[in-house]
């Protein structure tokens, strides 16, 4: 696999890359629930509607987990409502750092978790089919910049990064790069420009790519 350092990642302009957040887990210190402790990502969004709008959230929607009937019903409406919710459960005091979810049929999602590991803390990446991934630094003496954390997702995979091997793969599957510009979408309760970071990166591949078909013609 090849490994570049976390400063060669891209720079995209009015992006920090050097933020780094000051705590991973003080909101769990506090009994404060974030979103990003709901499983499932249809459920996710809804509860983030309700409350953005202020609106009251029905019974059982914020639970971090659902219970097999409850995740079966749910599924019945769409198979899309499952996204997220058959991902391995948090281990103690672990929490998500970034969330990559993909629009596909099942909605699959993919989460970066850090969890205090003795005086380090150590993170994983974990996804609903049990794939592995490496994570490098597995551990870090203090939250990693947002480049750091960028540089972990971008080596995580045997094809380098978790983004963009996946939206090779769905245009080698006859999509075209127009229909794949919003096809992933990376969010972080911890870091508020890695969403922006990835649609900028994600808007340049799409251009690469309507300009290589263009010069193919």
């Amino acid at each position: 696999m090849d490994r570049k350092p976390a400063n060669e990642i891209p720079e995209v302009p009015g992006i920090d890359l050097d933020y780094r957040p000051r705590d991973y887990f003080w909101a769990a210190g506090l009994k404060i629930p974030l979103l990003s402790g709901i499983a499932g990502e249809t459920r996710r969004q809804l509860v983030r509607g309700l409350i953005e709008a202020g609106n009251p959230i029905p019974a059982g929607l914020d639970a971090p987990v659902l219970d097999e009937e409850l995740r079966e019903e749910w599924g019945r409406v769409h198979p899309s409502h499952l996204g997220g919710e058959f991902l391995p459960g948090f281990r103690k005091g672990e929490v998500e750092i970034a969330r990559i979810s993909l629009q596909s049929v099942t909605c699959d999602q993919i989460s970066v978790r850090a969890r205090r590991s003795g005086k380090l803390i150590g993170y994983r990446i974990v996804d609903e089919y049990e794939i592995r991934y490496a994570c490098s630094p597995s551990r870090s003496p203090a939250t990693l910049s947002l480049r750091e954390l960028i540089a972990l997702m971008e080596l995580a995979c045997q094809g380098g990064s978790i983004i963009f091997p996946a939206l090779e793969r769905n245009l080698g599957g006859g999509s075209t790069p127009e229909e794949l510009a919003e096809f992933i979408t990376v969010t972080s309760d911890f870091y508020p420009d890695l969403g922006r970071y990835y649609r900028a990166l994600t808007d340049a591949w799409v251009e690469d790519r309507v300009q290589e078909s263009r010069d193919d013609i």
